[in-house]
């Protein structure tokens, strides 16, 4: 079991930046692949980014860029750094787990979510 715990969240302008930080418990995080989805109001989860265990990167099209995903193992943390923020990046971001070994962008293959923390940014 993992929990995982979202902070850093907030109301921004457009071209500001934010950090957000992911907590996770337990004494494996580094056994798991790490991604951050966002959901708008009205709209469906999106991926935004994810971290293999082993390191490797992936963004979506419209954040890429804009956002640097990176992970600490020795902090069970996985953090998401994002720059030049568009009010189009407003939204409540997750984080998740997966036990997956290669970059997962598909929300359903994630075995544990955070509670989410919410991006303003205006314009």
């Amino acid at each position: 079991q993992v929990q995982l715990v979202e902070a850093g969240g907030g109301l921004v302008q457009a071209g500001g930046s934010l950090r957000l930080s992911c907590a996770a418990s337990g004494r494996t995080f580094s056994t798991y692949g790490m991604g951050w989805f966002r959901q708008a109001p009205g709209k469906e989860r999106e991926f935004v980014a994810a971290v293999s265990r082993s390191g490797d990167t992936r963004y979506a099209d419209s954040v890429k860029g804009r956002f640097t995903i990176s992970r600490d193992n020795a902090k069970n943390t996985v953090y998401l750094q994002m720059n030049s923020l568009k009010p189009e990046d407003t939204a409540v971001y997750y984080c998740a787990a997966t036990g997956a070994y290669l970059i997962v962008v598909v929300s359903s293959r994630y075995d544990y979510w955070g509670q989410g923390t919410q991006v303003t940014v205006s314009s």
